[in-house]
């Protein structure tokens, strides 16, 4: 009998307790979101595979110029600026079936698969370990990676949609927490499991690796998709009249400030990645920290992400303005990298992690604030297109920006060393100094974009407030 009390009791505890439990809805219960997370695990296992373990694997095992590494991670973001398209060409998707989204996630997973199923080949001839030209290995190496990027971008978008379309608006911001929750945990879960299996590394066994990441990707997506979009094959059969892409981007451009919004996106994304390969080598050189320790600051960042993520969601699902709430999290940016930056005057590891953590937790508020923002803004036509816009512009400023957060530490840092900056600037912590002010800079700017798109205290509620039944902040 004192299992049934157990329960009991269980039952009774708040939903508050319970991670994400108020992110489900009658049309999308707790299991079938879930169920639908599993397509940002993919692309987050994915990313990892990409940025992280190949990335080193290249340079280290397999030997590759660090130049060409380089150039092929980042050949995924050729297709970043197309996830507009792709998203509207979701919204518009004619099929005799009556699906829009679940066509598009498939044809991703395919490209996917693809191109990890043909990329160790073509890495381990990229390598040299062959009789045929360079050439050869450069291009299959290439093809392999603009397919998993293109089917990475049609993935992420398309599946963004599709959340939206089941989603309640009410409901939309704490879903998008947990989206993007899971990416963060498919991230991390995939780094662990790839370095225990390439552990004791060789050539069948990154062969094994890769494709069973393939392996894992398709059936993942594949139970993502499974049964979630309802067949309605009058929206979307033959014979319906489509708009043309440019007319329908016309159509959203002149909607609620839509430029604005996305230019603050672009902003925003642009001085929260410039750091991105620099924190880790920041805290070696400059303040000393050992591998470990600054293996530990990207855990820090991750959980600050994370916290976030989740802070958002509340706050904009209590009614909270979103844009207020990116705003936030650029000015939480600044704090954060002023921080860092005093971290190594002071000598202070422990101001570099608080510092570190900051900077997660404001670039969470700001991504989850801004995608928000876009999802609660679009026409109800154009929620792929929309989402594919605010999609394309983060993912092509933040893969600029890591290239040239880079690019600029090495410049300013030759200068600096060789005495070109004066006498009080010789020191390699000048190049880093030198970027992290820029992101502050980028910031204050991002901060200005926003301010118009911030709803007044007090102030008339904008349509997309109204018509997810927010209260009229007047009383009326």
């Amino acid at each position: 009998m004192a299992l049934p009390k157990v329960s009991r009791v269980w039952m009774k505890l708040s939903p508050d307790l319970l991670p994400f439990a108020d992110a489900a809805s009658a049309t999308l219960p707790l299991g079938r979101l879930f169920r639908l997370s599993l397509f940002q695990v993919s692309v987050g296992m994915v990313a990892v595979l990409l940025i992280g373990t190949l990335n080193r694997v290249m340079i280290v095992e397999l030997g590759v110029p660090t130049w060409m590494v380089a150039v092929m991670v980042s050949l995924p973001l050729v297709f970043a600026p197309f996830r507009a398209l792709i998203g509207f060409r979701s919204d518009q998707y004619k099929s005799v079936l009556g699906w829009k989204r679940v066509p598009y996630v498939w044809l991703g997973s395919v490209w996917i698969f693809g191109g990890l199923a043909m990329m160790p080949f073509a890495l381990i001839i990229l390598s040299g370990d062959t009789f045929a030209p360079p050439i050869v290995g450069q291009v299959a190496a290439g093809i392999a990676f603009l397919c998993v990027g293109a089917g990475m971008h049609t993935v992420q978008t398309v599946g963004l949609a599709l959340a939206t379309d089941l989603s309640p608006v009410e409901q939309q911001p704490r879903v998008v927490a947990l989206l993007s929750v899971m990416l963060l945990l498919g991230m991390l879960l995939s780094a662990l499991v790839f370095g225990a299996l390439l552990s004791n590394f060789s050539q069948l066994r990154l062969i094994q690796v890769i494709q069973g990441a393939a392996v894992v990707s398709i059936v993942l997506n594949l139970v993502a998709v499974w049964k979630q979009e309802v067949r309605n094959p009058a929206a979307t059969h033959p014979d319906r009249e489509r708009p043309a892409f440019q007319a329908a981007w016309d159509e959203l451009r002149r909607t609620d400030k839509w430029v604005r919004r996305l230019t603050a996106t672009g902003l925003g994304s642009f001085a929260f990645a410039m750091q991105d390969v620099l924190l880790e080598p920041y805290g070696g050189q400059i303040l000393g920290l050992t591998v470990a320790q600054t293996t530990l600051l990207t855990a820090a960042f991750a959980a600050g992400g994370i916290v976030g993520f989740m802070r958002a969601a509340a706050k904009i699902a209590g009614g909270g303005d979103a844009h207020r709430v990116a705003a936030t999290g650029a000015l939480i940016g600044t704090v954060a990298f002023t921080a860092v930056i005093a971290a190594a005057p002071l000598g202070s590891g422990f101001v570099f992690a608080v510092g570190t953590g900051l900077i997660g937790f404001g670039g969470g508020l700001f991504a989850h604030a801004t995608l928000t923002a876009c999802m609660r803004a679009a026409p109800p036509a154009q929620i792929g297109l929309a989402l594919g816009s605010w999609g394309a512009v983060q993912a092509t400023c933040a893969g600029a920006a890591i290239a040239f957060g880079g690019v600029l530490r090495d410049m300013i840092s030759g200068l600096a060393m060789r005495g070109t900056l004066g006498e009080a600037l010789a020191g390699p912590a000048t190049g880093y100094g030198v970027v992290y002010l820029i992101e502050i800079a980028l910031l204050f700017a991002t901060i200005v974009a926003i301010g118009p798109l911030v709803r007044p205290v007090g102030g008339v509620p904008r349509p997309e407030d109204l018509r997810i039944g927010l209260p009229d902040p007047r009383g009326a």
